[in-house]
């Protein structure tokens, strides 16, 4: 008896070990069945949260890329800002029209409202001692000032070589003057003194109101290649010339600037 109950009891022992063998085996691969579905699960919405990333930055790179582009293409093209300097003559095709400011002067027509306006002003301010003196001019005028000056020096003793780099410290040769492309004004008598004048103030603080530039400034000499030239302004734009003022940037650095961002 006691044989036959030792043996029932080590049987059910067993048969509860093996039972609860088989409900552990059964736990462990439904747990390992979840494991593998939320790996599945959270994979796949990183998966697709990364390629949204992915897709929003390519977006919006190419996005600025394109606003980049635009601008600089709209810069570069924008007539106000062509460039004209030693290295840079006026493009045999471009075209542009002339308006009068008096019998003698004209400027670009595209430009000659806001010139007018500005000389309108800075009368109405009180101060009636401002003129233009040079605007357009065409190329044979332009050689003929250039002649003069070479020969003038060269009057003076010097070598056509030394009369041609004295004169282009202030006066550019035919075809690389911005008064070829009537975009630029010489005031008064075209002398370093017209720095303490008035209008000279005036037109410092106001003239990039109305589009205009002090081209030729005291601290950009070694870029423009060009004497300070106080007298001596440029229309580019009212947006544009509030910018170079903003950043401290001669025309050959803002549109050096443009031709950079557009790469």
């Amino acid at each position: 008896m006691n044989s036959d109950f030792e043996i029932r009891k080590k049987m059910q022992i067993k048969q509860r070990r093996v039972k609860r063998k088989k409900i552990l085996i059964n736990f462990f691969i439904i747990f390992i069945i979840i494991l593998i579905f939320l790996m599945g699960y959270i994979y796949g919405k990183i998966q697709k949260r990364g390629e949204l990333v992915v897709e929003k930055t390519e977006e919006s790179v190419n996005n600025e890329a394109i606003e980049v582009v635009e601008l600089a293409e709209e810069e570069i093209k924008d007539w106000r800002l062509i460039l004209v300097n030693k290295d840079n003559p006026v493009p045999e095709d471009y075209e542009f029209e002339l308006a009068s400011i008096d019998k003698n002067r004209k400027f670009d027509k595209r430009a000659i409202k806001q010139l007018n306006q500005m000389m309108d002003d800075i009368r109405k301010d009180g101060i009636s001692n401002i003129w233009v003196q040079s605007s357009y001019r065409d190329i044979k005028l332009q050689e003929e000032l250039y002649n003069n000056s070479v020969k003038k020096y060269m009057g003076q003793g010097k070598t056509e070589e030394e009369a041609r780099k004295q004169t282009e410290i202030f006066i550019n040769r035919p075809g690389v003057s911005e008064h070829n492309v009537g975009l630029a004004v010489d005031f008064n008598d075209v002398k370093a003194n017209f720095e303490n004048t008035r209008a000279f103030k005036w037109l410092v603080k106001n003239a990039e109101n109305y589009g205009f530039i002090l081209r030729y400034p005291k601290d950009k000499e070694n870029i423009t290649g060009i004497s300070y030239e106080p007298w001596h302004w440029r229309f580019v734009g009212e947006e544009n010339a509030k910018r170079m003022n903003e950043k401290n940037l001669c025309l050959e650095e803002y549109v050096k600037l443009n031709q950079k961002s557009d790469c």
